[in-house]
């Protein structure tokens, strides 16, 4: 992997290309945080902003919104908007825990699903997560349509694995907090 410099990254907006920056607010049962969530330039895809350190990347959280806009000030950068959105990763997590016998939440599965596919990309790893193939995209469409109820048993597991896999993701990777 290329060393990559802090000051590249805020230059720059992401590694690799520019883009609008969003405070993010995650609140999970073992992490919660206010990430920074760059937007994609054109066809550019979102990704949750990381930071280089040596040969590694860490998530930048911080434990306020303020927090997070005045690391971005020092940096010359403002965020796009004043408004913070929240994951609500909690309500995930509990039906995680018995998938068969509670609700999906389908507005935060879809939220968390988006998120967790921008944070492996921010930090340089679609492969962090399961390989997405055509059951994972008809789970998703259905989702996004509020048709939850008609999906199959290989997307429900493809979503189960999916999530699975993302909200380890956000608990175990390398953060910094308030840099």
């Amino acid at each position: 992997m290329a060393k990559i410099e802090t000051a590249d990254v805020f230059a720059a907006g992401r590694r690799g290309g520019g883009g609008s920056l969003h405070a993010y607010r995650v609140r999970g049962l073992d992490r919660s945080a206010v990430v920074l969530w760059i937007g994609g330039r054109g066809d550019e895809p979102d990704q949750v902003l990381v930071l280089p350190e040596g040969d590694r990347l860490q998530v930048p959280v911080f434990t306020t919104v303020r927090q997070s806009r005045m690391y971005v000030s020092r940096r010359g950068r403002k965020p796009t908007t004043s408004e913070v959105n929240t994951l609500e990763l909690t309500r995930v997590q509990h039906w995680l825990e018995n998938p068969v016998r509670r609700h999906v939440p389908p507005s935060a599965v879809l939220e968390a699903w988006n998120f967790f596919e921008d944070l492996a990309r921010g930090l340089g790893g679609v492969h962090l997560l399961p390989q997405q193939g055509a059951v994972h995209n008809s789970a998703y469409e259905k989702l996004f349509a509020g048709e939850r109820a008609a999906w199959t048993p290989d997307e429900q597991r493809a979503v189960l694995e999916l999530i699975t896999a993302g909200v380890e993701l956000w608990n175990s990777c390398p953060v910094v907090v308030k840099p």
